[in-house]
């Protein structure tokens, strides 16, 4: 499992020079039909002026019949009590952070400022936003990245940022979206760059196309899964250069000796580990090679679609048939028992964004069952989460007991599964 700033473990088509966050408009409906919501007694288009009561009056719709009546009165509750949880724990400044002394203050916000600003009853003109993105932006550096130089991880937070700044819709941050893109694609390592160990990267070398936590840090899948994110959010298409070098990269982290010449000697099942030579989980059946795991899998497999391969690729089948085998809600798949619960909430992250990016509702495991995906994850959300409408993981690792950070895991979950 990858230690994305010490904590992390770890789709619909935009009409040609239409930008995501050039003009608000509503969710996605499927044709011919509206997308469902409970009555309320607050309705119309959500204005800066609101009180967050109001505001939080409003119901999350679903663009998807995948969900039935029950599990989608189920998640709206989760999803307003959540971002109740969040608003209730912002820092004096309107920021939000992990922890004492502003602990990872840039990623924190822009992770709350997405999830909040995705909810129907805010935009970027409401007043808890606004002024959280003016603390995100008093981030923001010559270079066009995102992120407090004392605390580095780059990288990351710069994505974060770009992902918080495209979900608001709003053309006023069009140029810090574009300077933070160019600034991630200056990330990427490229043939001739110089690696940390002092190594001149060649065409052909297993570090092609990959992202580390800055330019002078390895790159490892957990940091690539988010700079997808923010590429994919940022409106960059899936044959764009930098996402194909990236699936070079990628390919170097899966365990499938078709196409990983590293992968024979590892379990060879579709799945996809942290780094070049490293697995959070440690080592494969019988101490060979590296162990794939729920929340590296899924980000692989997430980050495939989003450079635009196939559903019939060897490298998504793969994948997609080890998350059918290894289908579970009640931990991080495939993590060694005493590790289980380790990352659990950013694999409910990334389990949503991957299932969502490859458009089936329905699973079938490789024992004939068959998952409602989205039913299933909001069930195993609403059994974990706290009376304040928050969630915490008791396992510490990557900080997931970070009531902010979690929380931000859940709601952005659940907000995928309520989108087509």
């Amino acid at each position: 499992m990858p230690v994305v700033l010490t904590l992390f473990v770890m789709l619909g088509s935009i009409p040609a020079g239409c930008k995501r966050w050039a003009k608000p408009s509503p969710p996605a409906k499927p044709a011919g039909k509206t997308a469902r919501t409970r009555p309320t007694a607050t309705t119309g288009p959500a204005t800066g002026t609101l009180p967050a009561a109001a505001k939080l009056s409003m119901l999350s719709p679903a663009a998807t019949d995948a969900i039935d009546d029950e599990h989608l009165k189920k998640a709206q509750k989760l999803i307003n009590g959540g971002i109740a949880s969040l608003l209730a724990g912002r820092d004096a400044d309107g920021g939000w952070s992990l922890g004492p002394g502003n602990a990872q203050k840039p990623a924190a916000t822009a992770l709350a400022l997405k999830t909040i600003v995705q909810h129907p009853g805010f935009d970027s003109k409401s007043p808890a936003i606004d002024k959280g993105f003016k603390v995100l932006l008093g981030y923001r550096q010559s270079n066009g990245g995102f992120y407090d130089p004392k605390q580095g991880y780059r990288t990351y937070t710069t994505c974060t940022a770009v992902m918080a700044l495209a979900a608001a819709k709003d053309p006023k941050f069009n140029s810090a979206i574009r300077g933070a893109e160019k600034y991630l694609r200056g990330i990427q390592i490229k043939v001739g760059d110089e690696l940390p160990d002092g190594r001149k990267v060649k065409a052909g070398d297993a570090e092609v196309g990959a992202v580390g936590y800055s330019k002078d840090r390895d790159g490892n899948l957990s940091v690539l899964s988010f700079w997808m994110d923010a590429m994919h959010d940022a409106d960059v298409a899936a044959d764009d250069p930098a996402m194909k070098n990236a699936l070079q990269f990628l390919r170097m982290l899966q365990n499938d000796s078709e196409e990983n010449p590293r992968a024979i000697e590892g379990p060879d099942d579709g799945s996809f580990y942290y780094s070049l030579n490293t697995s959070k989980a440690g080592p494969g059946p019988g101490g060979k090679g590296l162990r794939g795991y729920g929340s590296m899998t899924y980000a692989g497999f997430k980050s495939l679609l989003y450079a635009g391969v196939g559903k019939n690729d060897s490298r998504v089948k793969a994948a997609f048939g080890w998350i059918r085998r290894y289908w579970r809600l009640d931990s991080n798949p495939n993590m060694p028992l005493k590790q289980s619960q380790e990352g659990l909430y950013y694999y409910y992250h990334v389990f949503a964004k991957a299932l969502r990016a490859y458009g089936e509702a329905e699973i079938t495991d490789t024992k004939g069952k068959k998952h409602n995906w989205r039913h299933e994850l909001i069930d195993a959300l609403a059994e974990r989460v706290a009376p304040d409408g928050s969630w915490v993981n008791e396992a510490s690792r990557w900080q997931e007991t970070s009531k902010v950070l979690v929380t931000c895991y859940a709601v952005l979950a659940l907000q995928e599964a309520l989108e087509k």
